[in-house]
């Protein structure tokens, strides 16, 4: 005997309801996250210099270009040395601002928003400051000059020498391969203030993480006798380890996305050495009018961070 599987009207009302209410949050994301995201993957695949309304198809012939032309490559390798300088820095940062403002001391309130604050800031109005005060003539080198320490020429934002490079030289090490010669000059001074800026809405999370450990493991460790720096390393890293994780992650996005502390501050220069995958999306598409090539970066881009993130996840996996 076949039993028919009926709904209830209370239910079917219940189902109709519950599409009601995520219906406007499903158009907003089709029409301003998931067709764009289906527009510029077509995109991709066709020429369009924006002017006009022909779009050819050339199929893989924008994404054959990436290796071609030598701005991927430099855009990439700044980006590579984007992220790896700063992620880990404002990690640690991070950490360590979060364990300092989680402890029962006298203003720890004000001192949360003042850590915090710089991530809350316009972040083209910090570029604009910093870009000030990178100046020849700026408070950096003012106060490098006060206390006695050499100012780097070119200036700052002007100076295109890779930082490893520059240190090595003294060892009679020359030409160096421009991948090993380190981020230049410029692109340093702009990861300073990126980690400047972002480490307070790190803390924030690790502070959030602080705050959900249970106290019960930490008494257990003082009455075995651990001591305070023990029980960080081995009791607060591990249990952190998923927050680490994500902040990990969102540090590796928002380097690979930089572009308006680029645009504000550099425009890619000098040399190419600030070029980054973000800002050459852009030059790509609204400069040089080649926006079927800006979209195979911007899909590669994607790509490269869908990557990352597997690797770290799976990285993630194996220390459990």
């Amino acid at each position: 005997m076949a039993f028919r599987k009926t709904t209830s009207p209370t239910a079917r009302e219940d189902m109709i309801s519950g599409y009601l209410f995520i219906a406007p949050a499903l158009i907003v994301l089709t029409l301003f996250v998931f067709w764009p995201i289906v527009q510029i993957i077509w995109l991709s695949f066709h020429e369009w210099s924006v002017i006009t309304p022909e779009k050819p198809w050339v199929g893989l012939e924008n994404y054959r270009n990436l290796t071609k032309t030598r701005d991927f490559p430099i855009a990439l390798r700044n980006t590579v040395w984007l992220s790896v300088g700063v992620v880990p820095i404002q990690t640690l940062i991070g950490l360590f601002l979060a364990v300092i403002a989680n402890q029962k001391i006298r203003g720890r309130g004000f001192f949360r928003m003042a850590f915090y604050f710089p991530s809350i800031s316009s972040t083209v109005v910090i570029s604009v400051i910093f870009l000030w005060m990178y100046q020849q003539n700026g408070l950096i080198n003012f106060i490098l000059r006060k206390v006695g320490l050499p100012t780097p020429m070119p200036p700052w934002m002007s100076n295109p020498n890779g930082v490893i490079a520059m240190a090595l030289k003294p060892l009679g090490v020359d030409h160096l391969n421009p991948w090993l010669a380190g981020p230049s000059v410029a692109l340093l001074s702009i990861m300073m203030m990126i980690i400047w800026t972002s480490v307070g809405g790190t803390m924030v999370i690790f502070l959030a993480g602080l705050q959900g450990l249970s106290q019960d493991v930490y008494e257990a460790a003082a009455l075995d006798g651990a001591t305070a720096t023990q029980q960080f390393w081995q009791i607060t890293v591990p249990l952190l380890k998923p927050i680490i994780f994500f902040v990990v992650t969102l540090g590796l996005i928002g380097t690979f996305q930089v572009f308006d502390q680029i645009f504000v501050m550099s425009q890619g220069a000098p040399a190419k050495t600030t070029l980054t995958l973000g800002y050459l999306v852009y030059q790509e598409g609204f400069t040089n009018f080649a926006m079927g090539y800006a979209s195979a970066i911007a899909i590669a881009l994607f790509l490269i961070i869908l990557a990352i993130y597997f690797v770290q996840r799976s990285v993630l996996r194996t220390d459990q």
